[in-house]
């Protein structure tokens, strides 16, 4: 693992900080019990690490108060689905973007299929923005709900979620964001974004575990529970419980999950989001402009680091993005990501759906100066390739 490259990190972020790693061990040697389904200590203290965790993530996306409604679920997609399942009714229409990874195209696509709603999807512009114009557009007097991706896990760029959320509020529709690549990256603020669910997964920015994520749902949005089950409280009800975070939560949870994401984001804090995400696009502007410049190298939607994650796709004229990725783990032990990357419609827009998408670099906090001057030499050398 020494001259290990890992440029992987929009699917998961590796390493994560070692009191990450620690503290998931140290809590499931201790008092890896259930929460909140008995009086003893260990299994009061698991339940006030959960609460911890609850307020930490609702203070960080800016929520409007109660850590209740922070629910823990897999992943992002699963509480995609919980929660477009939960709100979407028969006769409902709802809009969405080209940008969405599979986690959004595919619930829409069932509802569609299973004659319960329909959607629009909004196309982005050349340097990959949505124009919230066009969302507004879009709107239709059955429209439900807005259903927006924070940060593209292709192209990186960040939307105007602002805007979108105002154009939503004045239309009373709800606004949901998919904030997988957004979550620990870039800042959030849920009320002034006039965000109603905002969904994140603990393996990426937030620096956690994989099998462990959630969403934050204001009060007032009318999500039903799709799940039902063990609660640990009011055990003789038959019916599901309809205060959150029962509401959408059921069953014992992902504890070493919970404890992995509770040091992943006291350690985001520490350091700053912004601190953080700074130091990834000084790097990832050197990649930019490394690639740029490499004659057979088409860089996609990356003019600069403006409204942009530190994720960068590229293609060499005349390979597969397979082949190319193939080369630079085999010959350059460089990790990361081809193909179309749980995104199609994306390639669709920028033309890189028939050539099987592109390579994708996605940059962490632990990468340095040095690992992505190798990475632009192995591309280089990749490119001088004759075919």
């Amino acid at each position: 693992m020494e001259n290990f490259i890992y440029l992987d990190n929009a699917a998961t972020t590796f390493p994560k900080p070692a009191l990450v790693y620690d503290f998931i061990y140290e809590f499931c040697t201790s008092k890896g019990v259930s929460p909140g389904r008995s009086g003893f200590d260990a299994s009061i203290e698991a339940e006030e690490l959960v609460m911890e965790t609850r307020t930490m993530l609702m203070e960080l996306f800016n929520g409007d108060g109660d850590p209740n409604r922070l629910t823990f679920s897999y992943n992002a997609s699963d509480s995609l689905n919980m929660n477009i399942q939960g709100l979407a009714g028969k006769g409902d229409h709802i809009v969405t973007t080209m940008l969405e990874h599979n986690s959004v195209l595919r619930p829409l696509y069932h509802l569609g299929t299973d004659g319960i709603a329909e959607t629009t999807h909004v196309p982005f512009d050349e340097k990959g923005y949505v124009d919230p114009g066009d969302i507004k557009k879009a709107l239709q007097p059955n429209t439900k709900m807005v259903v927006v991706n924070h940060c593209s896990n292709i192209i990186g760029t960040v939307q105007p979620l602002e805007e979108i959320g105002k154009i939503c509020k004045d239309a009373g529709v709800l606004f949901i964001v998919d904030g997988a690549q957004g979550a620990g990256c870039v800042n959030v603020d849920m009320q002034a974004m006039g965000i109603d669910v905002y969904v994140f997964t603990g393996h990426k920015s937030l620096m956690g575990p994989t099998g462990i994520g959630g969403s934050y749902v204001m009060e007032g949005v009318p999500v039903k529970p799709t799940r039902f089950g063990g609660t640990g409280v009011r055990s003789a009800q038959l019916s599901h419980l309809e205060e959150f975070p029962y509401r959408l939560e059921c069953g014992t949870l992902n504890m070493a999950g919970v404890a992995g994401l509770n040091a992943g984001v006291k350690w985001i804090n520490e350091k700053g989001i912004e601190n953080i995400h700074n130091q990834e696009l000084v790097l990832w502007d050197k990649l930019r402009n490394g690639l740029q410049n490499i004659e057979r190298v088409k860089v996609y939607c990356a003019e600069n680091t403006e409204n942009q994650n530190p994720v960068l796709s590229f293609n060499i004229t005349g390979m597969s993005s397979a082949d190319v990725g193939m080369m630079l783990d085999v010959d350059y032990n460089i990790a990361c990501r081809t193909g179309l990357q749980c995104a199609p419609m994306v390639h669709e827009r920028l033309g890189t759906k028939d050539i099987q998408g592109t390579v994708r670099f996605g940059l962490g906090p632990f990468n340095t100066e040095e690992q992505i001057e190798a990475a632009i030499k192995a591309v280089e050398e990749i490119a001088s390739i004759k075919g």
